[in-house]
């Protein structure tokens, strides 16, 4: 008796176990059978069973399509019936993705992040005017928060406007500017207060062990 049990480890890999063992042999003897029309009446007869184990396909738009599909994949793309559907193939199924095209770029200043270059590129393509002026500091007050989440320290606004001109190309130029960036602090400040760090925490409500219990 012990002689003759089966062991999983032993037993075929199931292709989508969620149909299990039972299935996958009634789809391996469809596939042994020589007629073609023996092949597709026991083909329908495997489509009913699997509706019947996976009722919550019947929501589905493509019910019988998508169980069509499965039984081909099951069968290892072997199975040779009639499908009213379109049969996939195993080089479609098996395909890997497109790779995305991620940009390649390699910024000099990392800590700046890509939008950065995107704001200033566009920011150079502006007029001159009070709406271009607007943009170009809060640009440069967003690269000075950017580089304070790097350094954690302090930095000088001539460092921002050095770095805003060189990856402007020159077309940015706060050098001789008069007015000041943000203070270091006050964007360390709105950092904490907004990140949960270094703030005061709320202490909790206690209440007292005599109160009333329902």
């Amino acid at each position: 008796m012990t002689d003759n049990l089966e062991y999983n480890t032993e037993r075929e890999h199931l292709i989508i176990p969620e149909y299990g063992r039972h299935l996958q042999k009634m789809i391996n003897y469809a596939k042994s059978r020589e007629t073609k029309e023996e092949r597709n009446r026991l083909a329908k007869a495997i489509i009913s069973v699997m509706g019947n184990l996976q009722p919550h396909l019947r929501d589905v738009s493509d019910f019988q399509h998508k169980l069509w599909d499965q039984l081909f994949i099951m069968s290892d793309f072997e199975l040779d019936a009639d499908s009213p559907f379109p049969k996939p193939s195993k080089e479609e199924l098996t395909a890997g993705p497109e790779p995305l095209k991620y940009p390649q770029n390699h910024p000099k200043y990392r800590f700046y992040g890509n939008n950065i270059k995107t704001m200033i590129d566009v920011a150079c393509t502006w007029e001159d005017g009070e709406m271009k002026e607007a943009l170009v500091y809060t640009i440069a007050n967003h690269m000075k928060k950017c580089y304070l989440n790097w350094n954690k320290d302090t930095v000088e606004d001539i460092v921002i406007f050095d770095h805003l001109f060189e990856l402007s190309d020159g077309k940015i130029n706060l050098k001789d500017s008069e007015e000041d960036l943000t203070d270091s602090s006050s964007l360390m400040r709105t950092k904490s207060k907004y990140g949960n760090k270094g703030g005061s925490k709320k202490s909790k409500k206690k209440y007292s062990s005599n109160r009333k219990r329902y």
